[in-house]
């Protein structure tokens, strides 16, 4: 099975792409470099699917070549749409879709990506607790409850299976409180938290959760209510002042893993392809 592709790659799986790539009526050699030949094939390939527009070909793209097109991917008129919204360049928005998101926002069997955070759990279910009638006995319960699922709810992070495994992970909090599980997971592309629900207009936690389970448009939405609740953010996204924006969003992160940096040449990548 061929792997992500990228300009610059060489090799056997490069040639099976630029085969694809024929058998979908573009006109390209097959000599196993991915140069600007290939990639600008790509970003033809993905204009006519209705793909993100980026010339790398990524699982969606190469499942698309063969015939696989799954109506709940993320499109390039969703990005455009968003980019409007918020008042930003098209660039910019494609540029921390590629940087931030996680590149699936649904798994194998259909669900959509999630990571379950069992403090999150804690946290919430405290807050339910001593707003009770009855706070004394509720946060006795909660410390009953984490003794005995410590990998359900629990003061400290951990206990990630990933995966589908993390869909388990929800199910069994969704039996303890339904509202305070769905509320501890992160979810999407983007994986945003449940808690901001409230934040982001849904109805409640549950019909966010059932958005994010509907497309990575939806998820993208998600993504763009965040940014337009979040005026400094916002500010900083619509500006290009990349580090603000990653120290923002991802927090002291940002620069052990260079999102600054990597949003950068990304912005700079998608401006000099979408201005030709």
């Amino acid at each position: 099975m061929i792997q992500k592709l990228t300009p610059g790659s060489r090799g056997q799986d490069v040639s099976q792409l630029q085969r694809l790539l024929k058998s979908a009526g573009l006109s390209i050699e097959i000599d196993g470099d991915y140069g600007d030949a290939t990639a600008a094939a790509v970003r033809s390939f993905q204009q006519s699917a209705g793909l993100v527009i980026d010339g790398v070909a990524g699982l969606k793209t190469i499942a698309a070549l063969q015939g696989q097109l799954d109506a709940r991917l993320l499109t390039q008129l969703d990005l455009v749409r968003a980019a409007e919204t918020l008042d930003v360049e098209l660039a910019a928005v494609m540029a921390v879709n590629a940087v931030e998101s996680n590149g699936h926002g649904f798994l194998a069997n259909g669900r959509p990506v999630i990571l379950f955070e069992r403090h999150i759990m804690y946290r919430r279910m405290k807050e339910k607790a001593l707003a009770s009638t009855e706070p004394s006995l509720a946060l006795g319960l909660l410390v009953c409850t984490s003794r005995a699922q410590p990998g359900i709810v629990n003061q400290t992070p951990g206990g990630y299976a990933g995966g589908t495994a993390e869909h388990q992970r929800l199910a069994h909090a969704r039996r303890i409180d339904d509202t305070a599980a769905l509320e501890s997971a992160s979810w999407g592309l983007f994986q945003i938290m449940g808690f901001h629900w409230q934040q982001l207009g849904y109805d409640s936690v549950q019909a966010f959760a059932k958005a994010m389970s509907t497309s990575e448009g939806a998820q993208l939405d998600a993504f763009v209510r965040l940014i337009k609740a979040d005026p400094g953010l916002h500010k900083a996204l619509r500006a290009r002042r990349w580090t603000d924006f990653a120290k923002r969003y991802n927090g002291p992160d940002y620069r052990k893993n260079l999102y600054d940096a990597r949003l950068q040449r990304a912005y700079e990548e998608f401006s000099e392809v979408h201005a030709a």
